[in-house]
């Protein structure tokens, strides 16, 4: 399997994703500018990753520009032939902006950009919370009730914000997204936003590998039974409709 990690202008965490995909996951890695136009080194059972960042410096909404980058046209190709594409942070923007995947990430309900370890729950987590890093001022996830009831009567929320005792609630929501919603996929599963970080956590030297765990069971396990049946949907009252 090859990954291709797209860099726009203000991308920042290409090269930690390029890092944990590379050296920690041994997987093969091209790095590609925002102005490439050809991705026919790439086959479906490839990916094309969206990193975090700030890209053309978040100006209009976070992702707004980037969605017009020579690049994306290429990518939008990419995802409607069936291959996989990843957005991180800034890379989950991107793909929405372009429509990829429903939705919009809006300001933290506390107005404030955070910067801590938070608790997922989700694909790969293998019964237990995942400690994994997040960093972002536009991080709350918000749709229509439409949309947020298709979401989950698809089984397209791949995680959750939970607390460290792996309960999806109130507490455990660090921006006040809807549903405590940290990541979806779209209709066919194979296009993936997520706020958190998993190549923050893959290193055995930075003391945590819990987003080994995402990236295996997201794209490099093709055999993860997890795709084949919804996450659990049942959220508590109090989880949806957090308000800070």
């Amino acid at each position: 399997m090859k990954f291709g990690i797209v860099v726009f202008p203000g991308s920042n965490c290409d090269r930690d994703m390029q890092d944990a995909l590379q050296y920690d996951l041994d997987q093969e890695v091209v790095m590609l500018w925002h102005k490439d136009t050809d991705l026919s080194m790439f086959s479906t059972d490839d990916c094309i990753v969206l990193p975090g960042g700030f890209s053309y410096g978040d100006y209009l909404r976070c992702g707004a520009i980037a969605r017009f980058s020579p690049i994306m046209q290429a990518v939008i190709e990419f995802a409607g032939k069936g291959g996989k594409v990843l957005g991180i942070c800034n890379g989950f923007q991107v793909l929405c902006e372009s429509q990829l995947l429903p939705g919009v990430l809006l300001r933290n309900a506390n107005q404030q950009y955070i910067s801590k370890n938070i608790y997922l729950r989700g694909i790969g987590d293998q019964g237990k919370a995942l400690m994994i890093p997040i960093a972002h001022g536009e991080g709350r996830y918000y749709a229509d009730e439409k949309t947020l009831a298709e979401l989950e009567a698809n089984g397209q929320v791949i995680y959750r914000y939970a607390d460290k005792n792996g309960q999806v609630n109130a507490a455990g929501n660090p921006n006040g997204a809807l549903y405590n919603i940290a990541g979806i996929c779209n209709r066919t599963r194979n296009v993936f936003g997520m706020m958190p970080h998993p190549e923050r956590a893959c290193s055995e030297a930075l003391g945590n590998v819990d987003g080994q765990g995402i990236l295996k069971a997201l794209l490099i396990d093709p055999k993860n039974p997890l795709f084949n049946r919804p996450l659990a949907n049942s959220v508590s009252q109090e989880a949806g409709l957090v308000n800070f």
